[in-house]
């Protein structure tokens, strides 16, 4: 009988041994996903898509700006400034800002330093040498941002702000002449055929794969110090928004229509500001948007949040004549959409390339009786 009561003690029950188990399958998990997150930080640079996008679009972008301004150079950043470069040098004195425009009161010096960051904006859109030209780009808009530090409307804030995060990143991995280069390079195969020493080529491999890791750290780390800013400046301004009985009540836009410093169209401001309804509307939606974005980005409801952000900022870019401010917060606002959203158009168009080269060439196509046996024009579709 005893013999029968430490077997009914000793013998688990069904939901004593799944709680076991359970307990037993926990403690593994945490390291296997500490060792995937290891990995992927470590090992895979993430977001290529998007960090090319941030290059194309701030470089497209500042390059606009710049050309936009040309005609008002002088009077913006040049010796024929009212802020003067000796104004300038004063205010660096306190602020601890350095400009390469200051360097110098030659019109001749200002004029180069104009035409360096117009063909360094070009070039850092295109992609040709990221790794040297992002350092470039940062110096060039951090010395025009602070020549004229009282002359700009906060865009370019946040597009200095990009370029010097993106310095870190692999922005030229994706869309650039440097990728272009390298998948050329890596078509023509190896230009050379000598013997190899055993020893150079173990320490060109750890070197390489030392550089490789270091890349990736540096890509992901400025990649979700991106995404961070952007998260911080949506939440700090709608919870801002949230103090001011103005947005409360749903009447700051109808305040922000009628400043006659942001009115560029007089007449499309009156239109909007007749809709009562609409103007509080959309300034509640403004609210909400903003405090609710840095927590609607790991599931799909955060496509629909970005296009209406979207619509928020061309209409802040009609209405109120901040293209400079919109377009960068527009382009930041890509870091958030995964490789894949980027890919689907050229997966797309290449399809449609398939299908024309079939029905072109008499092959079967979706939605047509064959004319073919199917072995024959699967390979002629893979040929």
């Amino acid at each position: 009988m005893q013999q029968a009561e430490q077997t009914s003690v000793a013998a688990p029950t069904p939901s004593r041994r799944r709680t076991e188990r359970a307990g037993a399958r926990k403690p593994q998990r945490v390291p296997e996903s500490i060792g995937t997150l290891l990995t992927l930080l470590l090992e895979q640079p993430v977001s290529l898509y998007a960090a090319a996008v941030l290059r194309i679009g701030y470089g497209l972008l500042y390059l606009a700006f710049l050309l936009r301004e040309f005609p008002h150079r002088d009077e913006i950043w040049g010796p024929g400034s009212p802020w003067t470069p000796e104004l300038a040098r004063q205010l660096f004195d306190q602020t601890g800002w350095v400009s390469i425009l200051t360097l110098s009161d030659s019109q001749a010096y200002f004029e180069a330093c104009y035409v360096l960051a117009v063909v360094t904006s070009a070039l850092f859109m295109l992609g040709w040498r990221t790794g040297a030209v992002s350092v470039l780009f940062a110096i060039v808009v951090a010395s025009f941002h602070a020549r004229a530090i009282f002359m700009t409307d906060g865009g370019d804030n946040l597009i200095l702000l990009m370029a010097v995060y993106l310095v870190f990143t692999a922005c030229g991995r994706r869309w650039s002449l440097d990728a272009r280069r390298t998948r050329l390079r890596a078509c023509a195969g190896p230009t050379s055929s000598l013997p190899v020493d055993r020893g150079a080529g173990g320490l060109r491999h750890q070197f390489r794969s030392s550089q490789r890791t270091l890349t990736a750290v540096l890509h992901n780390c400025g990649m979700f110090v991106i995404a961070a800013q952007v998260c911080f400046l949506y939440g700090s301004a709608g919870l801002y928004k949230v103090q001011g009985s103005s947005w409360g009540n749903g009447t700051a836009l109808h305040y922000v229509l009628n400043l006659g410093l942001f009115r560029p169209w007089p007449e499309l401001s009156l239109i909007a500001d007749e809709h009562d309804v609409l103007i509080a509307i959309a300034c509640y939606l403004t609210v909400l948007l903003q405090v609710a974005f840095p927590f609607v980005l790991f599931g799909r409801l955060k496509y629909p949040v970005l296009t209406m952000l979207l619509g928020m900022h061309l209409s802040i870019a009609v209405l109120m004549g901040l293209p400079l401010f919109s377009g960068a917060m527009i382009i930041a606002d890509a870091v958030f959409l995964p490789d894949r959203f980027y890919r689907t158009p050229g997966r797309l168009w290449r399809r449609a390339g398939l299908r024309t080269d079939a029905r072109d060439a008499g092959s079967p196509v979706h939605g047509e009786s064959p004319l073919l046996p199917s072995q024959p024009a699967a390979s002629s579709l893979r040929a």
